[in-house]
């Protein structure tokens, strides 16, 4: 499986919290226990009038979530609070909303110049270009223990020189845990996230078919960059959410830097640039590549390609999509990006389960 983070709803909060002018804060689980809606690390952005982004259940404890954010924003101090719904009667929350599990969230204000908001900005940032980094959560200790520190490899970090290489044994390792360590004299409980980059996918060829699929790998969470030879399908209005790029395809690799892609989409409609596309791909490691167009187009290119076919072997799709009878543009896009998803996944993209028998 592919290191790529599929989880955009960071991104989806900072896009929300960009905007806004005042105070806010945010819900971080830090621990969880059983079965549970969201995992360690998953966040919920909470405006003072208590419009949220993001959801840490499905509708459980929100609710309370949106009073204790009320009194950190009124006092400027985090806090942590427990939701335990593994009874069966449910007597707290009273929803019967069929849980079995618990879960421990940080509250902590994030509103613009604070600790919190810059360290998300910053694992953001570095997963938009490609990097690992980490995100520090302190749930136990003092006032200046609590709250979330950002830290990647390619930017300078406030954190002590304990944290900073547990931050970077974690990145190593690509895995997140529960750290002990001592600040400013206080023993403290973190949760360390690692954050993987977000997937890459490159666009070969600008026609009208690839402006449903960029926008739908974008709202994904992908970063997505899209070549093409023609000034007229080249032009960034087109693609708002990606990075648009004029070159011919022979020169691909001169204009892009092919290095850290997920997947690489062939989709020019023209015969001699798609088998231009193949030659670079095939010289690179993305392990996808994916080709539109029937069975015999492919069979043709491949030939036209000669030697990149071989360097192709196991990395070509074509037909190119799950198979959900799609027909439309829209539908194809769909069907596309939800492949590149599985793959990025490490699935198989085939039904979760069969239909339930009668009772």
């Amino acid at each position: 499986m592919v290191n790529v983070r599929l989880d955009s709803s960071l991104e989806t909060l900072l896009e929300r919290h960009r905007v806004l002018r005042g105070a806010c804060a945010i819900a971080t689980i830090v621990g969880t226990t059983g079965s549970t809606y969201r995992k360690a690390g998953a966040r919920m952005l909470i405006e003072p009038d208590g419009r949220v982004t993001g959801l840490l259940s499905g509708g459980c404890f929100e609710g309370d979530l949106r009073e204790r954010a009320d009194s950190v924003l009124a006092s400027g101090v985090p806090l942590i609070a427990e939701y335990d719904m593994r009874a069966a009667d449910d007597l707290v929350f009273g929803i019967g909303g069929g849980c079995e599990g618990a879960i421990r969230v940080l509250v902590e204000p994030a509103g613009s110049g604070s600790r919190a908001a810059a360290a998300l900005e910053l694992a953001s940032r570095a997963s938009q270009a490609g990097f690992d980094s980490a995100l520090l959560v302190g749930v136990t200790g003092d006032r200046e223990s609590l709250g979330t520190r950002g830290w990647t490899a390619v930017a300078s970090s406030p954190l002590t020189p304990e944290l900073s290489t547990a931050c970077q044994r974690a990145v190593a390792a690509r895995r997140s845990e529960t750290l002990h360590a001592t600040v400013g004299g206080v023993s403290t409980e973190f949760w360390l996230q690692y954050v993987a980059p977000s997937p890459r996918v490159l666009i070969c060829g600008g026609g009208a078919d690839a402006e449903p699929l960029a926008a739908l790998l974008a709202m994904l969470g992908m970063v997505v960059t899209v070549v093409d030879h023609r000034p007229a399908y080249a032009v960034a209005a087109r693609f708002p959410r990606a990075r648009v790029v004029l070159s011919a395809a022979a020169e691909l690799a001169a204009s892009v830097d092919l290095g850290g892609y997920v997947a690489a989409v062939v989709m020019s409609h023209h015969l001699a640039t798609d088998e231009a596309y193949l030659r670079a791909l095939a010289a690179t490691p993305i392990a996808y590549v994916g080709l539109l167009g029937p069975r015999a187009r492919r069979e043709r290119l491949l030939l036209g390609v000669n030697g990149a076919a071989e360097r192709l072997a196991g990395r070509l799709r074509g037909p190119i999509g799950l198979d959900i009878g799609a027909i439309t543009p829209e539908a194809i896009a769909l069907a596309i990006a939800a492949e590149i998803h599985a793959f990025a996944a490490g699935r198989r993209g085939g039904a979760i389960a069969p239909p339930a028998a009668a009772t």
